[in-house]
Parts: structure tokens; C-alpha cells; sequence
């Protein structure tokens, strides 16, 4: 049943890429957003949180399709950088790895946000009295204290950018060995006569990827909980 074939490999190692790929280049920003919601009152503040969390409602092939459109090849973004930098998103792993980044940031965000809610200000506050600069304050005090949430949302993330598929396969398409994650992959053997064995073990290794993942993320969730408390 676990006989995996080299296509099956080579779209799992593709979800891993992507997702890996995504959750990388996405943390920094979340973790800069996480802190603007936290730590700052200002104008607008609840429509910037809105936008943040506006993926997880919106159909996945909306957004997918205004990706396409905005990072295709004729898109407004996705022309300059072909053009100037030659870099393409539009039906490459790439794209994927975008589209996948954006579904997940909300997940990715949220827990992030909680653990530096959490966290006393007083300690923060501390720091400034004794001379510390902001930046110091929070790579030495705020960051260590909410690397439990900071980790919790980076395995979310992960675990929601394995399962994508809406905006992926609306932007860079379903293509073997280029853009043909585990959870598209699937979409085609169903289709396949004698694909249901395949897309069997590709369900088994998606189950096993999002349980993991997501007790990791239970795991560090209690573990931030423990360090707040002095535990």
C-alpha cells in the first residue's frame, strides 16, 4: 500500500519544497505583523487585521485567481519582475510556494500575535528602563518569550501550505514535476482509472503530514503557556 512510485515521490518532495519554501520566506513578515496587531494602536488597525485573515474566508480560487492576476505574466507585478528580473511565478513552484505563503499566513499569524499578547509588558518595559533600544528589547526579550507561538505558527502554516490546493492549481495550473503538489496529484488519480491505490497512499502521507504537524504545533502552543507562567 506504502509502495510509493517515483511520481508519488515527486510530488510529495514538491509539497515539502513549497511548503518549506513558504513557511521561510513568510515567518519574518508575520512575525513583524504579529507584533504591529500586539504591540501598536492605530488607524486602520482593524482592517489591516481583517486583510490578514481575509484568505481563510474568501473562496481559494478567488485568490488564486487574483495571484494570476497579479503575478502572471501580463499581471501589473508579475510583468515587471519578468521583465527586469526574470523571475516568474505564474506555472512555475514558484507560484506555488506564493500561493501556498499566502493561504497559510493567517494560520501562521494568529498564534504569533497571542504569544506576544501574553507576554508581561512590564519585562519589555524593563528592558527600556535599564537602556535597551527597541530592536534590543525585542530580539532579547520579546522574541525569546514568544518563540513557542512564534513556532506554533510556523508549523500551522506549514501544515496548511501541504494541503493547499484552491489558489495553487488556479494559479500555476497541475503540472507533473513542476507545480503538481500531493493534494493535486490526488485531484488527478480520482480522475485516473486504477488511480485509487495511488491516490490512497498520497492521502495516508497528507494524513500523517497534518497530524504531525499539527501536534507539533499543540506541543509548542503548551509549551509557550508553561514558559509565560514560569513553568
Amino acid at each position: 500500500m506504502l509502495d510509493l512510485s517515483p511520481a508519488e515521490w515527486t510530488a510529495i518532495l514538491l509539497s515539502l519544497r513549497v511548503a518549506i519554501i513558504a513557511t521561510l520566506v513568510a515567518t519574518p513578515f508575520g512575525i513583524a505583523l504579529a507584533w504591529l496587531l500586539a504591540r501598536r494602536d492605530f488607524w486602520g488597525k482593524s482592517v489591516l487585521d481583517a486583510l490578514v485573515h481575509l484568505p481563510l474566508v474568501l473562496p481559494p480560487v478567488v485568490t488564486g485567481y487574483l495571484l494570476l492576476l497579479t503575478f502572471g505574466r501580463r499581471g501589473l507585478v508579475g510583468g515587471f519582475l519578468a521583465d527586469t528580473l526574470g523571475i516568474v511565478f505564474a506555472f512555475r513552484w514558484t507560484g506555488a510556494a506564493l500561493a501556498c505563503g499566502l493561504m497559510s499566513f493567517p494560520l501562521l499569524v494568529r498564534p504569533m500575535r497571542l504569544s506576544i499578547e501574553a507576554i508581561d509588558r512590564r519585562l519589555e518595559q524593563a528592558a527600556e528602563t535599564l537602556g535597551a533600544t527597541p530592536w534590543k528589547v525585542f530580539f532579547t526579550v520579546t522574541l525569546p518569550l514568544a518563540l513557542p507561538g512564534v513556532l506554533a505558527g510556523m508549523v500551522l502554516g506549514f501544515a496548511k501550505a501541504i494541503g493547499e490546493f484552491g489558489a495553487t492549481i488556479t494559479f500555476v495550473s497541475n503540472i507533473p514535476g513542476e507545480t503538481q503538489t500531493i493534494s493535486s496529484a490526488i485531484y488527478s488519480l480520482i480522475q485516473t482509472p486504477d488511480g485509487d491505490a495511488a491516490a490512497g497512499r498520497l492521502v495516508i502521507v497528507s494524513i500523517v503530514l497534518a497530524l504531525g504537524a499539527l501536534i507539533a504545533a499543540e506541543w509548542f502552543a503548551r509549551r509557550a503557556t508553561a514558559r509565560l507562567h514560569g513553568n
